[in-house]
């Protein structure tokens, strides 16, 4: 796609060939594109295009990875697209994959399609008005049974076979998130050297042997998943699994209890911008998430604290990577600025965890 993420009429052009050379449409015409905001990493487009009884039928979704400053083993469209095939009919809803498209020549990067999926994505307090407190409290239930549900997938059986090594899991975590920090890093950053060294101490003894293999996403969140309010809201899908490997599954929940902000809590999260989610009234809190994913898991949870910890430390150096992408002028949309400012205050909230915790 062209600079600022507008796709120019080049790059449509080129897109609907390519449509209509792997059949995807009946070739009548480039497909209309439209970008999907409020993502922060890769780019999200939605794609018309003309009616066709092939397998692309209706509207599709296009994901490509970001603008410039794209870090080793990030972004692996093929990676995500795996996680999509493998998990088409199980308990975990996702879009349906399409195609993929390894050729950067088409869009300017590797890129893959899946099928649209109605359902809205809930990310602000004021996003909340569609739901009653009552059905706010359903989703939180659903949100955690969800999490339950892709930890307990069986992944041999659904073809995620050595998609990951679960074993050693989280020092793996720790040196790879270290080496995207050095890559990024824009700033000196006052305790980041000090929290390293305090997760590298503190490492759970044996990492992900509760759940050999357990898929995780990686991003867990409520405005990574399409949600349908109805009477009883529900789950159309789950999706940016681009970070989604096998490992620890308390990991997993330690990065979304550190997105779930609690209802009438002050969003650190946002600095100033519009208030989460889950801020809204009839949301669970963190503590009673936590608590029904252990009697769904029957998983011990004693060491939260440190997952959490590390949740912080691993969206901090995400965030830096945004906010060098902001200094560089490619990112696309509204807000960036503010995802550096974010950057200190996780690495304060991590070392205060681990006081907790210790």
């Amino acid at each position: 796609m062209a600079e600022g993420g507008v796709p120019g009429v080049e790059d449509v052009a080129r897109l609907g060939k390519w449509l209509a050379a792997n059949g995807i449409t009946g070739g009548d015409g480039p497909p209309v594109v439209r970008l999907i905001g409020g993502g922060r990493s890769n780019l999200t487009y939605r794609l018309d295009v003309g009616a066709t009884d092939g397998p692309g039928r209706g509207p599709l979704v296009l994901r490509r990875p970001p603008l410039g400053h794209v870090l080793p083993t990030a972004h692996d469209m093929a990676r995500e697209y795996r996680v999509l095939t493998a998990l088409t009919g199980t308990a975990v809803p996702v879009p349906r994959p399409v195609a993929i498209c390894q050729d950067p020549s088409v869009v300017g990067a590797p890129f893959y399609l899946m099928d649209y999926v109605d359902g809205a994505v809930l990310r602000t307090r004021e996003d909340a008005a569609v739901l009653s407190p009552a059905q706010a409290g359903l989703l939180s239930q659903r949100f955690v049974e969800m999490l339950a549900s892709i930890h307990g997938l069986d992944t041999e059986a659904v073809g995620l076979a050595g998609f990951g090594k679960p074993e050693g899991y989280l020092a793996r975590q720790l040196a790879r998130w270290q080496r995207q920090w050095e890559l990024s890093v824009t700033r000196e950053m006052p305790g980041y050297e000090d929290l390293t060294r305090r997760l590298a101490a503190g490492l759970p003894a044996v990492s992900g042997a509760a759940a050999p293999g357990a898929l995780v996403h990686g991003d867990y969140r409520v405005d990574n998943m399409l949600i349908v309010p109805g009477g009883e809201p529900r789950i159309s899908a789950v999706v940016d699994w681009e970070m989604s490997t096998l490992g620890d599954p308390l990991a997993d929940l330690g990065l979304a209890l550190v997105y779930w902000i609690d209802p009438g809590e002050p969003d650190w999260l946002s600095l100033g911008a519009a208030a989460s989610v889950t801020t809204a009234p009839g949301f669970a809190t963190r503590e009673q998430l936590a608590a029904q994913y252990a009697r769904l898991t029957g998983r011990d949870l004693s060491r939260l604290g440190y997952y959490m910890a590390f949740g912080c430390f691993k969206l901090a150096v995400v965030l830096e990577g945004i906010h060098a992408r902001f200094l560089q002028r490619k990112t696309v949309g509204e807000g960036f600025e503010r995802e550096g400012q974010v950057v200190p205050v996780l690495i304060e909230r991590a070392h205060r965890m681990l006081d907790d915790a210790g």
